[in-house]
């Protein structure tokens, strides 16, 4: 049976995550919505959104009267790397505030864990070993944020409060920083704000201009024995480039939340390497409700001819 006019019919869609944990908040925030997950779809010219996560590659095209594609998250290049995405549809972007707390959180625990050798203190633990580590005060640390949204503004604010010296670099210049934080803007500022991280942070969007950006011209500017935290995107990383510079002692560890490749293969030589830190991608995530609710916003616009909220610029990548 063809859905009413009024009822919106939207498709969640991911190759690598089982996303019927969203059903129960777009049923909540509208009851009665023709929801399609999975691989039972129905009629792929009812669907009027699409709600994706790594989406199969050409299922959007065969989608006639899609409106919307609306990402999981804040990043949008596992939809974009799709070769046959409809480029005339709004692609729309989440926002939501509330990451930010959950962001802060897990750099906050990268930087400490690191700084104060909390991996040796629980491999201490577990052979019940009294073994104290060299204990470096936060203000004899250095942490640089390469990417200052509001999430990396956040972050910079609570490192900064911790007593961390933090620096942060953005394409342009920022208006306000938080107390406590130094600014560098631009490529002409991006060395000078190497040169004072002991930890780096990646929290920038992903675009043509930043991919690849951490690689070993990069590592060969940052003080020896930096700590890599990239918690941005998985295409930030040259994979190539990381072991080296652990190997050489440019870098002393990296902790990863992103990956090119999701989930991160069981081959994979970062899982053998002590020195690199995996996380699956968990740094922070967005409500279910906020999720459904920005989706059905933007649709909402769109079937009024609107412009949704947090549309994507395809010619500047976000």
């Amino acid at each position: 049976m063809a859905p009413k006019d009024d009822v919106p019919c939207v498709a969640i869609l991911s190759e690598v995550l089982d996303m019927e944990y969203l059903a129960a908040a777009f049923r909540e925030a509208h009851p009665g919505i023709d929801l399609r997950l999975g691989a039972e779809l129905g009629a792929l010219d009812e669907i009027d959104a699409a709600v994706c996560w790594f989406p199969p590659h050409g299922l959007l095209a065969q989608m006639p009267k899609l409106r919307l594609v609306q990402s999981l998250a804040a990043g949008i290049e596992h939809i974009t790397a799709d070769a046959q995405l409809p480029r005339h549809l709004p692609l729309c972007r989440i926002v939501d505030t509330g990451m930010a707390a959950g962001m802060t959180a897990y750099v906050c625990w990268a930087v400490v864990q690191q700084h104060r050798g909390m991996r040796a203190y629980v491999a201490s633990s577990a052979v019940r070993r009294w073994e104290e580590q060299p204990i470096v005060s936060p203000r004899h640390h250095r942490v640089g944020i390469a990417g200052l949204g509001t999430l990396g503004m956040a972050c910079a604010e609570a490192l900064a409060a911790i007593g961390y010296p933090v620096r942060g670099w953005s394409r342009s210049a920022k208006e306000s920083l938080p107390s406590g934080v130094a600014g560098f803007h631009g490529a002409a500022q991006l060395d000078e704000f190497l040169s004072g991280c002991d930890t780096l942070v990646c929290l920038l969007p992903l675009t043509a201009e930043t991919h690849g950006f951490l690689d070993a011209a990069l590592f060969a500017k940052l003080p020896r024995g930096a700590h890599l935290i990239n918690v941005g995107r998985g295409d930030h990383l040259v994979e190539a480039d990381l072991q080296p510079a652990l190997d050489a002692g440019q870098l002393s560890a990296a902790t990863l939340d992103a990956f090119s490749q999701e989930p991160l293969p069981p081959d994979h030589p970062f899982w053998g390497d002590p020195r690199i830190l995996v996380t699956p991608h968990i740094a922070t995530r967005t409500d279910s409700l906020v999720i459904a609710r920005q989706t059905l916003d933007n649709l909402t616009s769109v079937r009024q001819g609107r412009r949704p909220a947090n549309q994507v610029d395809l010619a500047r990548g976000y």
